[in-house]
């Protein structure tokens, strides 16, 4: 656990008691401070109380009283589309408030590092699309090289539930925008920026919004590196507002897009080959068809935005293309569930907008899609002509609406078990079944998880 420090003594409100709230509950009350739980679900309380937790509403300014700080879980609006009337009140009340990465990064260092040979590092890893898998992938070569590291924030362990470091170590953190968008602390050595598609607009009053959420963890962090996916305009913008000129290379661009050059780092995979150039010259080419756990232009992306980030933690060329080929990959992130009779079944549920079902589907040559869900604003233009796809399978409660927004033949079929059954009686040898929703879970499913789980279930039916 990471003790929160500089609290000590202090009364904490913290709101919301899910992983990141009771986690930090505890990182406070280890720190010395005195943690004042909420949450508006009797159940959470009921955990919360029976770690001998004291919980106490906040319904106005008055009650801030004597409060030095407010933890806000991620999943409470905190400013868009209106603060919860917690956070309000706080405003109000003058009270700061914070996350769980904020206190993260207040706290990570120690006194204890004067005594190790090398200081612990953060990379912390934000974007639309890919953060979890290139997370992922950051974590898996460092462990595949010995390294010791620890992989956490969005995927993996709370922030406040980590080990304290040791010396060397290297702590890597996916960061959403919920958790940029409010830490009062950010503050990685390495900072990744894989790509930007509309997502979550309500929750930042618009694309604006969403990106300055983003930018947070490089313009308040100053991160001794960053790595910035260049394909859309703000990677591009961003990326010229962190370097000092061509040949800063501080920055790191990356691109699936285009063959990058100049004087600079640059990063890019163009027709399967990533290819590593500095001061305009190649330092370094990988071969990445036929690394299984990482199919398609996507996740190319994914590739690397993690290879430049383990080059700049020291790391050889060899040593990163070696642990590419043993990289499973995540589950419902282009998941290969199985294949039979020459067709295959790829679990993708995490694709929950366009962009990221877009980037699925290009990564084959011929597709049976099974899509739908709740669709989020935006509409679904951004996904073209979808000239991989033979048929989409449409699901959720929705899903006659959604079907007449594709460019490709649909059939609505409302449920998993219908979509799938269908897609298995009319795909062909060398037909991939593909579960990329563009659309979120909530419709019919808690979270992407259980619905990738439902397709799975289904396809093991028929396997």
């Amino acid at each position: 656990m990471i003790a929160v420090q500089g609290l000590a003594g202090a009364r904490v409100a913290v709101l919301g008691l899910g992983r990141s709230g009771l986690s930090a509950a505890r990182a406070l009350a280890e720190g010395g401070a005195v943690p004042l739980c909420w949450d508006d679900t009797p159940s959470a309380r009921e955990r919360a109380e029976a770690e001998g937790f004291q919980c106490q509403p906040f319904r106005d300014a008055r009650d801030f009283d004597g409060i030095a700080r407010l933890i806000v879980s991620p999943g409470i609006p905190h400013l868009y589309p209106a603060p919860n009337p917690v956070v309000a009140a706080a405003y109000l009340a003058g009270v700061p408030v914070d996350n769980d990465i904020g206190l993260f990064f207040q706290s990570f260092a120690t006194s204890a590092w004067h005594s190790f040979d090398v200081a612990p590092r953060v990379v912390a890893v934000t974007g639309s699309n890919g953060k979890s898998t290139t997370s992922a992938l950051i974590h898996h070569i460092l462990t595949d090289v010995g390294r010791p590291c620890q992989l956490a924030g969005n995927i993996g362990r709370g922030v406040l539930d980590i080990d304290a470091p040791h010396d060397g170590e290297v702590v890597v953190l996916e960061l959403s925008s919920y958790q940029t968008d409010l830490a009062r602390s950010l503050t990685p050595d390495i900072a990744v920026f894989t790509n930007l598609s509309p997502d979550h607009l309500d929750r930042h009053a618009g694309m604006g919004g969403y990106f300055a959420a983003k930018r947070r963890l490089f313009a308040e962090g100053g991160p001794d590196r960053a790595v910035i996916g260049v394909d859309e305009p703000e990677g591009r913008y961003l990326a010229g507002q962190l370097s000092e000129g061509p040949s800063d290379d501080r920055v790191i661009r990356v691109s699936v897009e285009a063959r990058l050059t100049g004087p600079g780092w640059q990063v890019f995979a163009r027709k399967g080959y990533l290819s590593e150039y500095r001061k305009g010259k190649q330092t370094a080419s990988i071969d990445l068809r036929h690394v299984p756990g990482l199919p398609g232009a996507h996740n190319h992306q994914n590739a690397c935005a993690a290879y430049a980030a383990c080059r700049s933690l020291g790391l050889a060329p060899k040593v990163i293309e070696k642990a590419f080929h043993s990289f499973a990959g995540l589950p419902h992130r282009s998941q290969l569930v199985g294949e039979k009779d020459g067709v295959k079944f790829v679990n993708d549920s995490k694709a929950t907008n366009v962009d990221a079902a877009a980037k699925a589907l290009s990564a084959f040559d011929r597709v049976r899609w099974i899509c739908g869900g709740l669709e989020k604003e935006g509409g679904l233009g951004a996904l073209g002509d979808a000239p991989t796809v033979r048929k989409a399978y449409v699901i959720g409660r929705e899903a006659a609406g959604f079907a007449m927004q594709l460019p490709v033949e649909a059939e609505v079929c409302t449920t998993m078990e219908k979509a799938v059954a269908q897609a298995v009686a009319e795909a062909e040898p060398g037909d991939v079944v593909l579960l990329a929703p563009a659309a979120a879970s909530f419709d019919q499913y808690d979270n992407f998880e259980k619905r990738g789980d439902a397709f799975v279930a289904e396809v093991k039916k028929y396997l």
